[in-house]
């Protein structure tokens, strides 16, 4: 799987830019490549409908608050799934934060890159594992009114600490740094894009795009 050198561009506020950027970006994009190895895992779970929340019985979970009913309001199935860079991708960038810091940003934007890149192969695979059901976009606690907190909720649910070394601190934040816990609703009904919007982003407080009167695309 290769990092997608544009992608990272963009998150940089550098689309389409050459010159050093660029390079910086294409080294560190192969730097990644040749030292990590991304993964990913998920489970389908049967969903209930609660009081103002959806329930997943059968991992002992809860999403309360409006988003997740809006988004699996038609779906019987809800996939919960967590992606990762591994540890490998902090000690890189550490590393590089100490040498030189405009490559680490570099190195960051890349690493986000890739693992937006990663989700999207997970939910390439789902997606071949129920070729009769369609999916909703995928969202993640912070999301909206979904609790930041349920990302302990999820990684217990998955193993994920003893199966990909994921984990949470106690606020909340996943550790690789380059993970993310997300849930994606599966329906036999066609599921329009719901969620798409600065209004939904945990970044929108602190964007670059915003603050520059522009729009990511997402």
């Amino acid at each position: 799987m290769r990092v997608p050198v544009e992608e990272a561009l963009r998150y940089l506020g550098a689309a389409g830019a050459g010159g050093e950027t660029r390079q910086m970006a294409e080294e560190a994009a192969a730097l990644l490549e040749s030292r990590l190895r991304p993964r990913f895992l998920w489970r389908a779970f049967r969903t209930e409908r609660g009081d103002g929340e959806i329930l997943l019985p059968e991992a002992g979970i809860r999403l309360p608050g409006r988003l997740a009913e809006n988004m699996l309001e038609q779906c019987e199935t809800a996939v919960l799934a967590v992606c990762t860079l591994g540890a490998g991708f902090d000690r890189l960038e550490q590393e590089w934060e100490a040498r030189d810091m405009a490559r680490a940003a570099v190195m960051d934007a890349c690493g986000s890159a890739w693992t937006e890149a990663v989700c999207d192969a997970a939910e390439e695979e789902i997606s071949r594992r129920f070729p009769d059901l369609y999916r909703t976009d995928r969202f993640s606690p912070g999301y909206g009114d979904l609790p930041l907190s349920l990302q302990a909720d999820f990684l217990r649910a998955l193993d994920a600490e003893r199966r990909l070394g994921v984990t949470a601190n106690e606020s909340f934040l996943l550790l690789p740094c380059k993970s993310v816990t997300a849930v994606i609703g599966l329906s036999d009904r066609p599921q329009g894009a719901k969620i798409r919007g600065c209004g939904f982003c945990g970044l929108r407080e602190d964007c670059a795009y915003r603050r520059g009167g522009k729009f990511c695309g997402i």
